[in-house]
Order: structure tokens, then sequence, then C-alpha cells
């Protein structure tokens, strides 16, 4: 997107220190994946559907069935729809054949916590973006952390033996 479509909808702009893929045949090279997105009206943002859209050729050739993936979301408020995005997310895996890593409960009393407001799910780490101004809790930070090493560690399980 241009930056006046960021700015209109008051999104972060692109942090180009982070590589990004540039054709959709670069996801076979990878052993596992964590897509995060931010959730718009209870589902991805249309860039994530785009993309997922344009791996019709691989999903022919079943190129990424049996990979593990999973998923990180944002929404502008606690109603935002964090855990529907990734049920909806879940749908493009599925036709892939890619097996999703929820997270679940494993990331112990921290998914309980009921002292602070904080994003995320079962279904994966979130954060409560607000306007864009809101910083991530620590809370929200460390459940993503967990969730990165929870994948790896399945990853590796899962390629490596």
């Amino acid at each position: 997107m241009s930056e006046d479509v960021f700015v209109k909808i008051q999104a972060p702009l692109k942090d180009d220190s982070i590589p990004e893929i540039s054709l959709p045949s670069d996801l076979v090279d990878a052993d596992g994946f964590l897509f995060g997105f931010p959730t718009r009206f209870g589902c991805m943002a249309g860039q994530m559907k785009a993309l997922f859209d344009s791996t019709g050729n691989l999903w022919k050739e079943q190129k990424l069935a049996g990979k593990p993936a999973g998923f990180f979301v944002s929404s502008g408020s606690q109603g935002g729809g964090q855990e529907t995005t990734a049920w909806t997310a879940i749908t493009q895996l599925a036709h892939h054949g890619m097996l999703f890593v929820p997270i679940g409960y494993t990331f112990g009393a921290g998914m309980f916590d009921m002292d602070t407001v904080r994003g995320g799910s079962p279904y994966g780490a979130g954060v409560f973006a607000g306007d864009g101004s809101r910083e991530a809790t620590e809370v929200e930070l460390a459940l993503a952390e967990y969730q990165g090493k929870y994948m790896a560690t399945i990853v590796k399980k899962l390629v490596h033996g």
C-alpha cells in the first residue's frame, strides 16, 4: 500500500528493516510459519488474503502441505475479532493441507490473568492496537515471545525429528 493509505487508515508505516517475501513461491522454502496480520472486521486484512489468494499454484501442487503454521493478530479494540480472525484464516491452512498450531492454554497463568488488558487467545498471540498509539503490554509481548518459541519447538520436532 502507498504511504497515503497507511496514514488514512491510521496504520504504522512499513518497517523497511523487516524482510518480506516477494513471491508466493518463497513460502515453499520455509519449514513453518507464524503469520501476523491485523483484523479487519473480524477477518484477516485484505493484503494477507491477497497473499493467500496468490498461492493457487502452490495449492494445486500441495507445496505447503504438512507445514506447521500459526497466527498472531492485532485489533483496534477488545471486541475487534481476534478469535474470529484466526478462525477465518484457518481455512487457508486447511485448503493447503497445512498443520494449524494453536498455543492453546500452554502459556499458563498468563492466559487467565484478568488484572490487565491483554490481546491474544488460545489461537495465538495478539495485541489491542487501539488507534495505533497503544503500546503492547508486557504480557502481550511475553505471549508473542512464547508463541515464537513454542512454534520453533514444534517445527524442530516435525522437521528434524
